[in-house]
């Protein structure tokens, strides 16, 4: 039973002190890659002691200390006396990194000396935007941000995103690697390169959350682990940057996405299209939460970005009372200035979904036409997906027999597949 609980001990404290931990070790230590090495050791060191010896009367800071001497003995090894191997060795109390121990000096456990209380949120900040830097590739950043600042596990990654152990830890390897060679330095970057760089924290994030939220692959339509981790990073920068108007979009337009979630899937699991959702199951309270965000963006800047127009759209459907009642023709505009802004062939395919909704069938109809001649969404099945639908309802039935079944074979996510099966199979039932 002690190893049981000692082991879920460590487990909450990791989930909710490692970024900070990542983020003091790397402020002290000045090198990234190497801070977050420091605290997997001593997670590792936790995962042994405490379940042995129980868990200490200060679990973040034990975690701390233990990461510090860890440091000290790296840079013993390096020979590397100077003045940062003094600042870690001044005054450490032999006895305090132990479960149950008395410290040398009791009046200083108190005074935890790895923990600047005005230096927390600048860590955690500053940890994003390592951990997102551009350098990196898409598939590094959103692992070693869920890693270093999710707190996540290498397996718990793996199973999030469906791929072996062995390719995350690649990735985060790599990853510490191209941080090291780039001499990215542990620091919030200049104004002139925090717009940019806030981008690609946000991207990561809102990743993350698209993943969770349509899982691309897989059995489940809804991965609520991933959706839950982005919700709280997003929380985490609007009081971070509170002064960053897309900051405030992208949470907005995850709470009011989340908000549909206990709609959006069935009893067995199979999802439930937007027109047949009971709308009395949507989280009322997220969809609060979500407006008052999208409402903070507005007042933070000159109107709002990608992600607040994004969150406007969403704000449509949440305080629709059905499908036919909501503001399509609103929709179509928002997806309009998207396209504007943030040009891509999924706005567009969206574009035409709302189009057709405002207007019908055959006024959305060009515009897919388009993408499919443009190969513009070549893998997904999304574009067929759409335009067998528009087929559908426009009675030509061959044709839309022909893009379902492509859809079909594109599908990566079992649910979804099941849906498209299922159309297809009424087409031809009609």
């Amino acid at each position: 039973m002690a190893d049981h609980t000692g082991r879920e001990a460590v487990a909450a404290v990791w989930r909710i002190e490692s970024a900070r931990i990542v983020g003091a070790l790397a402020r002290y230590t000045g090198d990234f890659a190497l801070a977050e090495d420091l605290a997997q050791e001593a997670l590792a060191e936790a995962l042994v002691t405490w379940p042995r010896d129980g868990v200490p009367r200060n679990p973040a800071g034990w975690l701390l200390t233990v990461g510090r001497r860890r440091a000290i003995d790296a840079f013993r090894r390096r020979s590397a006396l100077d003045a940062r191997y003094a600042a870690f060795a001044h005054d450490l109390g032999e006895g305090g990194i132990f479960s149950g121990s008395e410290p040398t000096d009791p009046a200083r456990e108190a005074e935890d000396v790895l923990w600047d209380p005005d230096q927390i949120d600048d860590d955690l900040l500053t940890l994003m935007f390592v951990s997102c830097h551009p350098v990196l590739s898409r598939e590094a950043r959103v692992a070693l941000t869920l890693r270093v600042v999710g707190g996540l596990t290498s397996d718990e990654i793996a199973r999030a995103f469906l791929v072996p152990t062995a390719t995350v830890q690649a990735r985060i390897t790599r990853a510490k690697k191209t941080l090291g060679a780039a001499r990215v330095p542990f620091a919030v970057p200049p104004p002139e390169e925090r717009t940019d760089r806030l981008g690609s924290v946000l991207n990561v994030v809102y990743l993350i959350f698209t993943e969770g939220s349509s899982a691309s692959t897989g059995e489940e339509l809804i991965r609520l682990d991933l959706t839950s981790e982005a919700l709280r990073l997003a929380r985490v920068l609007t009081r971070l940057v509170p002064g960053e108007a897309e900051v405030h979009g992208l949470l907005a337009l995850l709470e009011l996405t989340a908000a549909r979630f206990p709609a959006r899937v069935g009893p067995d699991g199979e999802p439930v299209l937007l027109e047949h959702q009971n709308r009395r199951r949507w989280d009322r309270a997220a969809i609060r939460r979500g407006r008052a965000a999208l409402a903070r963006a507005g007042q933070a800047g000159r109107g709002l970005g990608a992600y607040g127009l994004q969150a406007a759209i969403a704000e449509c459907h949440a305080v629709a009372a059905s499908v036919g009642e909501t503001d399509w023709e609103r929709i179509v505009l928002l997806y309009e200035a998207l396209g504007r802004l943030a040009p891509s062939p999924v706005v567009d395919l969206n574009r035409a979904v709302a189009v057709s909704m405002a207007r019908g069938p055959a006024a959305a109809l060009p515009i897919v036409d388009e993408l499919a001649a443009t190969a513009s969404l070549p893998d997904s099945h999304l574009l067929p997906t759409v335009r067998g639908e528009l087929l559908t309802r426009l009675g030509r039935t061959d044709e839309a027999r022909a893009e379902l079944e492509l859809a079909v074979r594109l599908c990566g996510n079992d649910r979804e597949r099941a849906v498209l099966e299922r159309k297809l199979a009424d087409l031809d039932g009609s």
